[in-house]
């Protein structure tokens, strides 16, 4: 499942490229023929994300409601304005960066991902990007051998299309129109988002977390405590806070709480600029070039079970916390 920073990252492609344009809208697959026919031939004035959720404005107080779940990719095609915040230029916005992310001392020389997040093949479940879809600083359009539109490959749920770009819904979780009232109501059940909520958000997440008798591991990943955080953030942020996962918030010392903000405060835009949940400081240029093209590179304990602890050498585990994978080092973790 996509976590917050790629939520953010689609939702600001939508913004520079669909923004203030009017969009003919489909159903290639059918499932959402009677909401693409509303949305069809109006404007689309407004992209935002909060946590794991995508909302799309559209005229006449109409809003598009997304969440990608655990299958769910965005395929986007054509003439594509990429955001100067965002590091790297690619199609299918997500899981493996084949067009590689720009550092600053790269100049113009991409680092590619193997194997971990960003782009052209999904946000979520990897999947092969046909050779038309492409993304730069600021493309020209389509080449001569490229079809346009481009044809519909796989199960697209909707359709979005300017005169210039195409953008394909493939398997979400959620794709529903809405209210301002109904959205409004949806993004309230939201827990906070540091991108949306500052420092409200700080306040707001300490006490919630700081009443429940639930394992910190568990409230991490509760969308109505705190917004975008996944399998990777959580582990990852525990393991920075030196924190167990079982432990329950109301025991955890309020200091603690609100580092565990200011962590997810800090790590998410570095997600969205990158691409990358990249989760480990202090790294030189070639750590940093190697963390940017190999997710095991980049992690302290995700995805490294049975691996020694890269601060105290005790062996990852790997457990189930209600039905999902937790990574934690039971040396540095207690």
């Amino acid at each position: 499942m996509p976590e917050g920073h790629s939520v953010h990252r689609i939702a600001r492609q939508f913004e520079r490229n669909f923004v203030g344009r009017p969009v003919s809208a489909s159903s290639p697959q059918g499932r959402f023929a009677d909401g693409a026919a509303v949305i069809s031939g109006r404007e689309t004035v407004a992209a935002r994300a909060v946590g794991k959720q995508m909302f799309l404005g559209f005229e006449d107080d109409l809003w598009l409601r997304v969440h990608l779940g655990m299958y769910g990719a965005w395929d986007f095609a054509g003439e594509i304005l990429v955001d100067p915040t965002i590091a790297s230029a690619n199609g299918r916005m997500g899981q493996t960066n084949q067009r590689g992310t720009v550092l600053p001392a790269d100049g113009d020389e991409p680092v590619f991902d193997v194997a971990g997040e960003n782009s052209l093949a999904s946000i979520g479940a990897p999947r092969r990007a046909r050779g038309h879809v492409r993304m730069s600083e600021q493309t020209t359009g389509l080449g001569d051998d490229d079809e346009w539109p481009p044809p519909v490959v796989g199960q697209v749920r909707l359709r979005l299309m300017t005169v210039d770009t195409c953008a394909d819904l493939r398997g979400p979780t959620t794709c529903a129109l809405q209210t301002p009232d109904e959205m409004h109501t949806t993004i309230a059940g939201l827990g906070p988002d540091p991108l949306v909520d500052g420092d409200a958000g700080e306040e707001r997440f300490t006490a919630v977390v700081r009443r429940k008798p639930t394992p910190i591991g568990l409230l991490l990943m509760d969308q109505s405590v705190v917004s975008g955080i996944g399998n990777v953030y959580r582990a990852e942020m525990l393991f920075r806070a030196r924190l167990d996962p079982h432990t329950p918030g109301r025991d955890l010392p309020e200091e603690t709480v609100r580092g565990l903000w200011r962590d997810w405060a800090y790590l998410l835009p570095i997600g969205v600029e990158t691409g990358q949940m990249l989760t480990m400081d202090g790294l030189d240029a070639d750590a940093l070039r190697r963390a940017m093209a190999n997710r095991a590179d980049r992690h302290w304990v995700y995805h490294r079970a049975g691996l020694p602890c890269r601060v105290c050498g005790t062996a990852i585990v790997l457990e189930e916390m209600a039905s999902r994978k937790l990574y934690w080092c039971p040396g540095c973790q207690r």
